[in-house]
């Protein structure tokens, strides 16, 4: 499996990898469709290893029932029996999976060509690819400055801060320390996320770690590993660099473009009730997807793991964060200054 050789909550950062390969075989799949016609046989051992692959690694094991039934059901009647073309299956399939489950991250790929590649990849060869990516890696963050795009002090004493990437604190912690120090005086904060597409769960923690005390340490979320059946709790750090900021009014700018971890964040200070959130309802994506091969020829995008608020015991999936103050996103940053410099006249 794709997945399996990646670390759960570094997979959609490591997954770049594999999508970027993936795009260099583009051109070649359309020609390969359209020669490699595909029996009765080859497509009922197709939904075979869908339904296996679903069976294991999807989130919801009860849907991922009723979206096995639904492709058995389809099959027994006929449903696919024309669809020879390999690159025709992979749709209907990825219709069928959708209608059932109302997820659109599921999605049946057509690509033998990426297929082989990765089975006759040695872990040797895994290795250098990840070495290689994660240099490069380093060199574009270091040129987005970790995601850190500005910190200024607005009028009133309002600090700002717009984070359009939430790095891994192994490269981004000292930057982030650099930021919290320049706001440090400062009478409340706003944190903007407004064209904040995600990244790494560890700098969410890190980040809402400086908005609560040491002690009680605050349980901030719950992972869910599907195919290790395995739960993870995310609790604020005891230690941070620099001075926590417990009591400063905060408030967070979103958009319909804040996605992934960025929701993450919103959503636990949200519930949390230790921000207020201002701007659009954000784009809804709460689960891990991942690649799983199926055949030689196709393999599926499953979500496999998600993240839910100990407050809710539910996320955002779907459905996004609803802000507390909805404002249209170029308003966002003028409604939450106003709101703030409000709080600081009625203290």
């Amino acid at each position: 499996m794709l997945t399996e050789q990646l670390n759960y909550l570094n997979a959609m950062r490591r997954g770049f990898l594999v999508l970027t390969i993936l795009s260099l075989f583009q051109t070649q799949l359309v020609a390969q469709s359209e020669i490699n016609k595909l029996n009765k046989k080859e497509i009922a051992l197709t939904i075979d290893s869908i339904n296996r692959k679903l069976n294991k690694n999807y989130v919801f094991p009860e849907m991922a029932a009723k979206m096995i039934e639904t492709l058995n059901v389809n099959f027994k009647t006929g449903k696919y029996n024309t669809l020879t073309n390999p690159s025709d299956l992979a749709r209907q399939l990825t219709s069928d999976l959708q209608g059932t489950s109302k997820d659109k991250h599921l999605m049946v790929v057509y690509n033998p060509t990426i297929i082989a590649r990765e089975n006759a990849l040695t872990d040797q060869d895994r290795a250098n690819e990840e070495a290689e990516w994660a240099k490069e890696l380093v060199t574009h963050l270091k040129r987005d400055n970790y995601g850190f795009r500005e910190a200024k002090i607005l009028e009133g004493n309002i600090g700002y801060l717009d984070i359009r990437e939430f790095v891994d604190p192994k490269y981004g912690s000292e930057t982030l320390a650099n930021a919290m120090h320049f706001l440090e005086n400062t009478n409340a904060i706003i944190i903007d996320l407004r064209q904040n597409d995600g990244g790494s769960p560890e700098m969410v923690q890190l980040l809402a770690s400086y908005f609560f005390s040491s002690e009680p340490a605050i349980h901030l979320a719950n992972h869910y590993n599907r195919p290790k059946d395995e739960l993870t709790k995310s609790m604020t750090l005891p230690n941070v660099t620099g001075v926590r900021r417990p009591k400063t009014d905060l408030y967070i700018l979103t958009s319909s473009k804040t996605f992934s971890a960025a929701e993450a964040f919103s959503y636990q200070l949200k519930y949390l009730k230790r921000a207020t959130i201002v701007g659009e309802k954000t784009a809804g994506g709460a689960h891990l997807t991942g690649s799983v091969i199926a055949t030689d020829k196709f393999y599926v995008r499953i979500p496999q793991g998600r993240t839910t608020s100990p407050v809710t015991n539910s996320n955002w999936e779907g459905i996004g964060v609803i802000p507390d103050i909805e404002v249209n996103a170029e308003e966002a940053l003028k409604a939450a200054q106003t709101k703030a410099l409000e709080g600081i006249k009625d203290r």
